[in-house]
């Protein structure tokens, strides 16, 4: 009996160590992965939103935040945000550049862990480009009656990316109805 109370007291002091150490570790590397979250966010805002001078931040419903992309003049140009939804393999993030009437300009896929060869393809330009111009009520795949051509083999990826940006665009456009100006906040980039 003894011997395995030695045993157990032996794994709680390296299970102990152990966490200690992760622990520690996190607390180092967590502000970095912040700040490069962070800064892919800005380039990806930048990538959809090109022709915007600087952005403004809105807080809409369920605490989400909206930039509005702003010409030299202050003019509202567009809106970006991030849309995201649960795909075949993991959660696909996409910065998302409206222009004023809510149609889409660009999207760029930030964060994505989908199948290599078959979900991974919604990085390609080709098949971000397809969304361009889009509205909400176009943005179904093509297996559902939409414009959007799947990519072979992974509709899921495909279908989820439609959908997280047409539910991202009703949220945006429930907060527009109610309050446009409330909530502003210029960004440092």
């Amino acid at each position: 009996m003894k011997y395995y109370l030695r045993l157990g007291l032996v794994l709680l002091i390296i299970t102990s160590v152990a966490s200690g150490i992760l622990a520690f570790i996190n607390s180092i590397t967590l502000p970095l992965i912040q700040e490069n979250e962070r800064r892919i966010k800005a380039e990806a805002r930048r990538e959809v939103h090109p022709e915007a001078a600087r952005f403004d931040s809105l807080t809409i419903l369920n605490g989400e935040t909206v930039f509005i992309a702003l010409d030299k003049e202050d003019q509202v140009i567009g809106y970006t945000l991030v849309a995201m939804k649960y795909g075949y393999s993991s959660e696909v993030k996409t910065m998302v550049g409206l222009n004023p009437d809510l149609s889409i300009n660009r999207i760029k896929i930030i964060s994505q862990s989908e199948t290599p060869g078959l979900g991974a393809k919604c990085l390609k330009t080709e098949f971000q480009d397809a969304f361009r111009g889009l509205t909400p009520t176009q943005l179904q795949v093509d297996k559902d009656g939409g414009e959007i051509v799947s990519i072979t083999g992974a509709t899921i990826t495909t279908r989820t990316v439609a959908n997280s940006i047409r539910d991202a665009i009703a949220n945006l456009r429930q907060h527009l109805d109610t309050d446009t100006a409330s909530g502003l906040q210029e960004v440092e980039e």
